[in-house]
């Protein structure tokens, strides 16, 4: 089982943000930054934490942040099934 399948079973999803940010040497003009990855809502640990390195690391001021958090995969919705196909 791959690491993403393991975590989507865990509860994870996929978390897009869509990040605005001042630029340090021209604060009125607005930059984007599109960030992604599994994350656990309604948290989103993985968001905060990389917003948290964003704001103590970088110069860009952040200015707002937008995302969508899907589930791909919830536990009920995993099954085994038995079966084989062959092709030629």
């Amino acid at each position: 089982m791959t690491p993403e399948m393991d975590m989507m079973l865990k509860g994870y999803g996929l978390t897009t943000a869509q990040i605005l940010y001042r630029l340090p040497d021209h604060p009125a003009l607005l930059q984007t930054y599109i960030w992604q990855n599994y994350d656990l809502a309604p948290d989103f640990p993985e968001m905060r934490g990389f917003l948290k390195f964003w704001q103590d690391t970088l110069d860009g001021p952040l200015h707002s942040v937008r995302y969508v958090h899907r589930k791909l995969i919830a536990a009920s919705e995993w099954r085994s099934l038995k079966g084989e196909f062959i092709l030629h």
